[in-house]
């Protein structure tokens, strides 16, 4: 799920720390590290990469930010919908919808945020999900939402109701799996960077003092810090 890297449209909380122009450059850097990711899950896994976009006509300024081989599919969230799915979760329900209508098994909803995710995270999901029997995954975040969601199906249930962008955001989608019968495989949690905190600790993961577990090396992120001449007590 990925806005297109624009000046002032996207990373926007970062700008406060980083400029408007350099928000969006850290934003093309995170696109960049996210598909490379799943590029190296698919190694492992098999996982086709896409990037889930709105609106239309804004295809190209992806173009040169995405691993070779990544797709692109429509979620401008303009399709039929229970009204209680709104805003973000039309979105959502699109892009699992249009790879589901594709031919795959399973689809993966991924933020764009997290160029330090492990790999493996990716890869137990997709395990999990090509395992037999009905089943979501759910990779919750630190900050109340989830970095990933998994399914086999396109439950609109899963994306009623949700406060978007609040921190009850996994709770909720947890509650709306269990309304459903739907069982759900709690990955271990991870953290978007979105803001000036969050982009010290991505430092530090990058500069290992995190001490988590194996996280993706974000090569394009860690370029791009370096053209910014960003020191771990930049921000």
């Amino acid at each position: 799920m990925a806005k297109a890297p624009q000046a002032g449209r996207s990373k926007t909380r970062l700008a406060p720390a980083l400029g408007l122009e350099q928000a969006a450059m850290m934003s093309a850097a995170f696109l960049r590290d996210m598909t490379e990711n799943i590029r190296a899950a698919a190694v492992e896994s098999p996982i086709d990469g896409h990037i889930a976009y709105a609106p239309a006509g804004l295809e190209h300024l992806f173009d040169g930010h995405l691993a070779p081989g990544t797709g692109l599919v429509l979620a401008d969230g303009n399709i039929p919908a229970p009204a209680d799915v709104q805003g973000f979760g039309r979105c959502l329900l699109h892009a699992v919808g249009a790879l589901l209508a594709a031919g795959y098994g399973a689809a993966c909803v991924v933020n764009s945020d997290s160029p330090t995710l492990p790999t493996e995270y990716l890869q137990r999901a997709a395990d999990l999900l090509i395992a037999p029997g009905e089943r979501a995954v759910l990779g919750p975040a630190d900050d109340g939402g989830y970095y990933l969601l998994g399914v086999k199906t396109a439950h609109a249930h899963l994306f009623a109701n949700i406060s978007w962008s609040t921190e009850t955001v996994a709770a909720q989608t947890l509650q709306r799996a269990k309304e459903i019968g739907l069982p759900v495989h709690v990955l271990p949690s991870w953290y978007d960077v979105d803001d000036a905190a969050s982009l010290r600790r991505m430092l530090g993961t990058l500069r290992g003092h995190d001490g988590t577990p194996a996280p993706f090396a974000a090569p394009a992120t860690v370029a791009c810090m370096s053209r910014l001449g960003l020191p771990a007590d930049a921000v």
